[in-house]
């Protein structure tokens, strides 16, 4: 009796001396084109998605645990997203805000969801990623972001309106988000009484778009609306100016960010593009929007959505008193609303977002602003 106590006493002496132990970190993915033409999104992405971990780890964590941030590049190329997917659930990191690009986006959420991981895209719009995911029973694939089918269901039927009579072409860039979007706008257009003068996909990453101008400027185009990116957007813009062809330009959301007046000039005066009603406006985000720009940066773009899927998460956890990904996004889907940066979420049975809004935003003296449509 007395060695045990002796024994007792001496585990309790090395529990008091040793360190407290905490919660194990959560460990998060953040995945996009963090190099590569599309770098912008990435910083984007991993800009808010630090901010927000930082907000929490400072508030005690998600019960007691840190988040730890694992970045990943993608480069939104479909091999290497996939390529990036393995190595992240072979790492056992249970949770991903990503990808950016749709056509990085769909073929790694078969990677996860077979892994049993947490998907949340802050940007990929195409339907067929939580559409293919739904009709698999991969219930583990997310976005908090807008579909494309939304948007055009906004933006289509306002061309409609606002250009009858005119010459409208639309353009993609072939690839699963440009094209996407691009079907989408053009679908609700014709069904609201105008039919374009031309369709067809161009090829993204050329650097000579002349004789697209050419042919723009044949068609007597009054309106080309672009599913596409700024680098392309850009040098179309730029190369039309040099011809003297003018139109009006109206993009998805992919040109939310400076970049794309430093490609395209003086000659992106006026480009119009849709965007999820303006994030940085809403009160919830000021104090972040607030840290951001203290630390020097300007949360355009996707920031906030990147901010709003790490809040997301933790919630989620918080919500289903688990870590596990299945036990998360069933939390998430309950159907009351998660608080973010971006105004509260509530995700459907899909796990899209139910309460998207749009802005028609447009571009002068290298800023963008909210219009009145």
């Amino acid at each position: 009796m007395k060695k045990a106590g002796i024994l007792s006493a001496a585990i309790l002496g090395l529990m008091m001396s040793a360190p407290v132990a905490f919660a194990d970190d959560i460990t998060i993915a953040v995945v996009g084109p963090m190099t590569g033409q599309l770098a912008t999104i990435g910083d984007q992405f991993k800009q808010g998605a630090q901010a927000a971990a930082d907000a929490i780890n400072a508030a005690g964590g998600v019960n007691g645990a840190q988040i730890k941030l694992d970045i990943e590049d993608d480069q939104c190329d479909p091999k290497q997203a996939v390529s990036v997917a393995n190595r992240i659930v072979a790492n056992g990191v249970k949770f991903v805000d990503g990808h950016a690009c749709s056509g990085s986006s769909i073929p790694a959420s078969a990677v996860y969801a077979e892994a049993g991981a947490l998907m949340m895209s802050p940007a990929s719009s195409n339907p067929v990623l939580t559409d293919a995911a739904a009709k698999s029973g991969w219930s583990t694939i997310m976005r908090l972001y807008t579909r494309d089918d939304a948007q055009g269901a906004f933006i289509g039927p306002w061309i409609a309106k606002k250009y009858a009579g005119k010459n409208v072409v639309i353009l993609h860039d072939k690839s699963a988000y440009g094209q996407g979007v691009a079907d989408a706008v053009r679908a609700t257009m014709n069904a609201n009484g105008l039919k374009e003068v031309d369709y067809e996909g161009i090829n993204a990453g050329e650097k000579d778009y002349s004789a697209l101008v050419t042919k723009l400027k044949g068609l007597n185009a009054d309106v080309v609306y672009f599913g596409g990116y700024h680098p392309e957007a850009g040098l179309i813009l730029r190369q039309a100016a040099e011809q003297n062809v003018k139109f009006q330009l109206i993009m998805p959301d992919s040109i939310a960010s400076p970049e794309f007046w430093q490609v395209a000039g003086p000659a992106g005066e006026g480009t119009m593009f849709v965007f999820p009603s303006d994030p940085q406006a809403k009160p919830e985000a000021k104090e972040a929007v607030e840290k951001i720009k203290a630390g020097g940066f300007t949360p355009e773009g996707f920031t906030l959505f990147s901010y709003a899927v790490i809040q997301a998460f933790a919630q989620g956890i918080e919500r289903a008193g688990s870590e596990d990904p299945g036990k998360v996004a069933e939390a998430l889907k309950n159907g009351q609303p998660i608080h973010t940066v971006v105004g509260d979420v509530v995700f459907d049975e899909k796990g899209d977002m139910k309460n998207a809004s749009y802005d028609i935003n447009q571009w002068h003296d290298g800023k963008y602003a909210p219009i009145q449509p």
